[in-house]
């Protein structure tokens, strides 16, 4: 049961009635108690409506979904009033609550638009159906659960970059066939040597038998190791532009994924802080993207530390022969001196390591802010910062790691050109 605003208002509206008139002050509220009676009796039984569901079972993050409440009338009166279907905040459904009209034996379909705020699964709480008597003075309430799932995957807003890596790509691997002789190249061809050509490249036999020096050519090998390292742990849940770090890594993660896999390397992916918390293995180039983006999109920042042995044993056990390791992080002083730093120098030694980080723009920001006492005490904080991460970049660079550390609109083609950059220079 529940009582209408149109009730409310007409009890408050015979209050200075009563007090006028103190004898009909009972008769009033009797014949409003009377009406309510009438409505509750008059009202289509929501327990008479059987509802279902329809629509869209997942969608991207800042895409729009549709999703549909199927209301059928088993009762013999007609039910007049309203339904919510009652979502999540972060589903973001629109509107909250609509008029509902069904006759016996009809059907009826209700539409609600989701727009996501968040990533991961979203799922529905309750329908409520308000049927409202003829006098609209109160109504019959029942609510259900009606099950129903939208899976909110990764954006990938970074494909737009895409194209304009793969030509390079392309560029790479055709037409510029690298010269220089690097660690982890196939042999391409044969053909003279010219001034500025590594003598390490000449290839003698050749040029015994053609009486001219003669330098073998190389190109970037293929069917390469690629494992990418997404830390989950207490970092990850630092929202960077609104925008938790976790998901700008998994973006990134998308577009060197699919550039790496056009490269005809293979990819993996592991999640972990403590434990592993999804993982990617051994999936074809065409599996790849859906592969990745189903492990990913569950996923959610636990706020713990890392067990960076766990980490090191995952990825030692998961690689047998050189590889690219990318750990996407955050560059915390205090978590790279005490966990990262040991591990990713170990690593180092066997594998190319690269080293992933979103840098915050409103630390920039504020390193250049000098409005007030404030604002210049904020400046100096975030000039600390900012000093604290060169510092940590510079102690990774010395034993030979990569460091990504670029602002999120420029975080994933960074990675992806240093994936680029890794492969023209032989070290792939």
């Amino acid at each position: 049961m529940a009582l209408t605003l149109r009730c409310a208002l007409l009890a408050m509206l015979g209050a200075p009635v009563a007090l006028i008139w103190p004898s009909w002050f009972w008769l009033l509220y009797v014949a409003l108690a009377a009406g309510v009676v009438f409505d509750l009796v008059g009202a289509g039984a929501p327990s008479g409506l059987s509802v279902t569901r329809a629509g869209d079972v997942s969608t991207r993050l800042g895409e729009t979904a549709a999703v549909s409440l199927l209301v059928s009338n088993r009762g013999r009166r007609t039910v007049r009033g309203r339904v919510r279907d009652a979502w999540p905040p972060s589903a973001g459904s629109s509107p909250r609550d609509q008029e509902l009209v069904v006759p016996p034996g009809e059907r009826r379909r209700i539409d609600t638009t989701l727009t996501p705020t968040r990533r991961g699964e979203r799922r529905p709480d309750r329908v409520s159906v308000r049927s409202v008597g003829p006098l609209g003075l109160a109504a019959r309430q029942r609510s259900t659960a009606v099950p129903w799932g939208l899976r909110v995957l990764p954006s990938f807003a970074s494909r737009k970059h895409l194209p304009s890596r793969l030509a390079r790509l392309r560029e790479l691997d055709g037409a510029v066939a690298t010269h220089i002789r690097g660690e982890g190249t196939e042999f391409d061809s044969l053909r003279e040597y010219v001034v500025g050509d590594d003598v390490r490249s000449v290839d003698w036999r050749a040029t015994a038998r053609r009486g001219d020096v003669v330098v073998r050519t190389w190109r970037p090998e293929r069917d390469r190791h690629v494992l990418v390292v997404l830390d989950t742990g207490r970092t990850s849940a630092g929202r960077i532009a609104d925008t938790p770090r976790l998901d700008w890594s998994m973006d990134a993660t998308l577009l060197l994924a699919a550039l790496a896999s056009r490269a005809g390397d293979r990819v993996d992916l592991i999640a972990v802080d403590r434990t592993v918390r999804a993982a990617v293995e051994r999936a074809s180039a065409g599996e790849l993207l859906a592969s990745l983006v189903a492990a990913m999109t569950p996923l959610e920042p636990a706020l713990v530390e890392p067990d960076h042995r766990r980490v090191l044993a995952e990825v030692v056990r998961r690689t047998r022969r050189r590889s690219l390791i990318v750990v996407l992080t955050a560059l915390d002083p205090a978590a790279f001196e005490e966990g990262w730093m040991p591990v990713l120098r170990q690593l180092s030694r066997r594998h190319v390591v690269v080293v992933a980080s979103v840098a915050d723009p409103l630390v920039e920001e504020m390193a250049h802010s000098r409005g007030d006492a404030a604002a210049v005490y904020g400046a100096a904080a975030a000039e600390r910062a900012r000093g604290e991460r060169r510092r940590v970049s510079t102690a990774l660079r010395r034993f030979g790691i990569e460091v990504v550390d670029a602002p999120p609109d420029e975080f994933a083609p960074a990675l992806a050109d240093a994936y680029l950059a890794l492969k023209a220079a032989g070290r792939l």
